[in-house]
């Protein structure tokens, strides 16, 4: 059975801490879902890691569908979240239902997540009430770095914290089931997921959120264009796959792969008849055969 948004809220309530983790192809889905992650985010963060975009800003709806339905056939239980686009929720409250309907019925997500706070409240209930699951997510939003000037630390002074959790209420109250709290000083989020009754899901928020989510680019050491302060590198995989290709493009030089090991064979009768058939001179590589009873 898959994770649903009410199990979310109950770990919660059992003060459960959440993994989650954001994955944008099948293979690394199916193992995200088989180490038992319950939360798999398809982040328009694809764009930087996935496709080379500079930011999340150029990401279209067909990439992230396209993206989400290989991460749907991947995951059989964790719940599967699309991340809504740039400017795909922002012009009306009909465009956003649209799009976030083509995440549930084309990509097979079983919620969507927006970006911001007030301003995009009455959009959420809609989707909401129309049977669609929200997260929400405010502190920095990335579709919005311009107007931030960058990617900068959110709620530092007693205004802006203010109107975080006033955000974060709000979309509480418009029915959100879970809402990320991104690069937020630990004591305020600390302070946000105090005063909320659902789940907080941090990045670069402190250990105090209820959950935390990571781009597995960054923790498996796949991205180092750039590398936030707030991401752990568990392994350096950019750094094992370059050593691998070295070794194989070395051993293809030298000839010393393929080897038999790692080709067929075929009945040498056979080829012998077409060798003569075709008056052709060759070397056939000699293969044991197997010894009789």
């Amino acid at each position: 059975m898959r994770v649903t948004i009410s199990e979310i809220k109950a770990m919660k309530q059992r003060k459960e801490k959440i993994p989650m983790l954001t994955a944008y192809d099948y293979m690394t889905a199916k193992i995200v879902d088989e180490v038992g992650v319950p939360l798999i985010l398809v982040g328009d963060s694809l764009g930087m890691v996935m496709l080379g975009y500079d930011s999340t800003i150029p990401v279209t709806m067909d990439e992230m569908i396209h993206h989400t339905k290989a991460v749907v056939r991947g995951a059989n239980k964790a719940l599967v979240v699309g991340d809504m686009p740039f400017m795909t929720y922002h012009i009306n409250v009909s465009d956003a239902l649209y799009n976030a309907g083509r995440f549930i019925q084309e990509g097979g997500a079983q919620a969507v997540k927006l970006e911001g706070g007030e301003v995009v409240a009455e959009t959420v209930k809609r989707l909401i009430d129309c049977g669609i699951p929200v997260m929400g997510h405010i502190g920095l939003t990335p579709q919005s770095v311009y107007q931030l000037s960058g990617y900068k630390v959110q709620g530092q002074t007693a205004e802006t914290a203010k109107r975080l959790l006033e955000d974060a209420q709000i979309l509480q109250q418009a029915g959100a089931f879970s809402v990320v709290l991104e690069c937020v000083p630990a004591a305020l989020s600390k302070l946000i997921t105090k005063k909320l009754s659902i789940p907080t899901i941090g990045i670069g928020a402190g250990p105090d959120c209820d959950g935390q989510v990571q781009v597995i680019n960054d923790m498996l050491g796949l991205y180092s264009d750039f590398v936030p302060k707030h991401a752990k590198r568990y392994v350096k995989l950019a750094d094992s796959i370059k050593k691998a290709v070295t070794d194989y493009v070395t051993e293809v030089k030298t000839c010393s792969f393929p080897t038999m090991k790692q080709s067929y064979t075929m009945d040498e009768s056979i080829l012998s008849g077409m060798i003569a058939d075709t008056g052709t001179t060759t070397t056939v590589s000699k293969v044991k055969k197997p010894r009789g009873k």
